[in-house]
């Protein structure tokens, strides 16, 4: 999550100038947590870095209807999805996996409300179209009972940094392992290595979609302008999220875009809704409003600011947003 890499460049940037100065010298002689999924207005929906961490409303509308059979959908579904690209000449290259048929996948539009909880056992009482959960922590039963009551649910995934506590941690070799990201037990990958990251991405993903999920959220997507510990650059991360993508679309889920505001000219044809932590507080919000114009949908959230000081304008810009703890537990309250 953003949350988690804004303070490495800070932190970089002071050891960077506490060095220059010895240099010099040398040369010249979060507020309470509460137990409320909701604290919103009235006219609001009613109501999480996870235990171990994890990386974290304009009108109330969803799009398609729910995966499962029998599931109900919530009002203002509307009617249109949109198909993957197609590769130049309209055919799969050789051993790569067809794209699902025309509008098998879900295309989250502006103004949908959302639900970001990615620890603890989730409140499904929220009263919002989308809901944004921890892709390990929750089983399939979650998922259908999401589905069961009209909601899309988005499987949230560390795709670029590796996590000690994961159940497949073992399956990362230590060469794929760079830098201390800031959090306990996670470390950045290396993400030139697409030959050995790809099927251990394409793995999670498949639990995703075994699991029923609508789309997948893949955080840690922007490495290279951390301090990861690889000489990273703009195109390594560009290829990476493309194919992030890429084994997303081929499995008929949508992904969103994590922050990675640099590159969002870039990818926004790739990715089919973007989600972005605190970009009022840094005065970035208009760098993410690309993404609503080309009719996909903003989740955003804000940790510092209370709701009064940036509803206005992500309503002005159409985004789905919220103020929440920087736990991301079941609290939120929604603009």
């Amino acid at each position: 999550m953003n949350r988690r890499t804004r303070l490495l460049p800070a932190a970089l940037a002071l050891a960077t100038a506490t060095a220059l100065l010895v240099t010099s010298c040398s040369s010249s002689g979060s507020e309470d947590d509460q137990d409320s999924a909701d604290d919103s207005p009235s006219n609001s929906p009613a109501a999480t870095a996870p235990s171990t961490p994890g990386t974290p409303s304009a009108p109330d509308t969803t799009s398609t209807g729910p995966a499962t059979p029998g599931a109900t959908t919530a009002p203002g579904t509307p009617s249109g999805t949109t198909a993957p690209a197609t590769p130049p000449g309209g055919s799969t290259p050789p051993g790569a996996t067809a794209p699902p048929p025309a509008g098998a996948r879900w295309q989250p539009t502006p103004g949908l409300a959302w639900q970001w909880q990615l620890g603890g056992t989730v409140d499904q009482s929220v009263d919002v179209p989308v809901y944004d959960i921890d892709g390990f922590e929750n089983d399939s039963s979650v998922v259908a009972a999401l589905h069961a009551k009209g909601r899309k649910v988005i499987c949230y995934i560390n795709a670029g940094s590796w996590e000690d506590f994961r159940p497949d941690s073992n399956a990362f070799a230590k060469a794929l392992q760079g830098s201390d990201t800031g959090w306990k037990g996670e470390k950045w990958f290396d993400i030139r290595k697409l030959d050995q990251l790809k099927p251990l991405m394409a793995a999670r993903f498949d639990m995703c979609k075994s699991k029923g999920f609508d789309a997948i959220e893949p955080d840690t997507i922007e490495a290279y302008n951390q301090n990861s510990g690889f000489p990273l650059t703009p195109d390594d991360q560009l290829a990476y999220n493309r194919m992030l993508a890429q084994l997303a679309h081929e499995r008929g889920l949508a992904i969103g875009l994590k922050n990675d505001l640099d590159q969002i000219p870039a990818l926004l044809p790739d990715f089919d809704f973007a989600v972005n932590e605190e970009c009022t507080q840094f005065d970035e919000c208009d760098r993410v409003s690309p993404f609503i114009k080309a009719g996909k949908a903003v989740f955003h959230v804000e940790y510092k600011l209370d709701t009064d000081q940036f509803c206005a304008k992500a309503k002005s810009l159409g985004f789905s947003s919220m103020q929440k703890k920087l736990d991301l537990n079941a609290w939120r309250k929604p603009c």
